[in-house]
């Protein structure tokens, strides 16, 4: 994968503007969307995805894979995203590193799915699942996967022998399974924060679990806004990227290269020059970095 390739969460407000921009000066250098939003067979979203991939590279980030359930990877979505990925072969395929599948009321035969991403324990057993499901998936997919790092409000204690650090897990996860990690710098200021730092402060902190992980281990880096609340910072992806992601995202660049970078936009969605504004600025911080 070229390196030095900043691109834009694909949203349906802004569909048909991209379509209609000029192939030679779209603004963007690849458009990533939601996996899930193109499971079915046909219609008019995977008629308009399809035609976003003639015009640029497309990245398919996913929400519903679920690889840290313990309750095993559902064969319906895999096969979903099997089916996209063959037919749009994007130049990346991401999830997260999250349970969503659990057994309803005990019944391995009942499944209930969280519609949201929950957080896993950092310990060797949930490494071991990981790298099984990520494995799975590759194998299925026939390439590598990205796995991004969550914004979490809630966490497991871990402690003793089976206790890792997140980046320590990432670290082990992207060597045993072949696997890069989605680096998601906003993430780690969220998390900062909500841990109580200030946010010069948490940008150190999220500088810090960047020299932890190895320089070979990052395939991707998403870029998105926050909102604080009184006592909560909300990955919400509704406004532009703050000064302290910033900051991370120019240590990320020197410490990993210019690897694939992300400017996400998923709440509050602005008119398109707004979102081209922040993928200009990600190129000329990747540039200075």
């Amino acid at each position: 994968m070229a390196g030095g390739l900043v691109g834009m969460g694909w949203r349906q407000a802004h569909y048909d503007e991209v379509l209609a921009t000029e192939r030679s000066e779209p603004g963007c250098d690849f458009l990533e969307v939601h996996s899930e939003n193109f499971f079915a067979g046909g219609g008019a979203s995977l008629q308009v995805l399809m035609v976003g991939r003639e015009r640029l590279p497309v990245s398919l980030h996913g929400v519903g894979l679920g690889l840290g359930s313990a309750c095993g990877l559902d064969p319906w979505h895999l096969d979903r995203l099997a089916d996209l990925v063959e037919r749009v072969d994007p130049m990346l395929v991401s999830d997260h590193a999250a349970f969503t599948r659990a057994p309803w009321s005990g019944e391995q035969q009942s499944l209930m799915h969280a519609g949201d991403l929950l957080p896993i324990p950092f310990e060797r057993s949930s490494l071991d699942l990981m790298v099984r499901h990520v494995q799975q998936v590759q194998e299925r997919l026939r390439r590598p996967l990205l796995v991004e790092n969550l914004s979490a409000y809630l966490g497991w204690q871990v402690e003793g022998d089976e206790a890792m650090s997140e980046p320590e897990f990432f670290n082990a996860l992207t060597l045993r399974s072949g696997c890069r990690l989605l680096l998601d710098v906003n993430n780690l200021v969220v998390n900062a924060r909500n841990g109580g730092a200030a946010a010069d402060a948490a940008a150190q902190q999220a500088i810090n679990w960047l020299q932890v992980l190895r320089r070979d281990s990052v395939g991707e880096i998403h870029l998105a806004g926050h909102r604080e609340l009184p006592d909560l910072v909300i990955d919400d992806h509704g406004s532009r990227v703050s000064e302290p992601v910033w900051r991370v995202y120019r240590a990320a660049i020197e410490r990993f290269g210019p690897v694939p970078s992300l400017v996400e936009w998923d709440s509050e969605i602005p008119e398109l020059p707004v979102l081209l504004a922040e993928v200009a600025r990600a190129r000329v911080e990747m540039q200075a970095a």
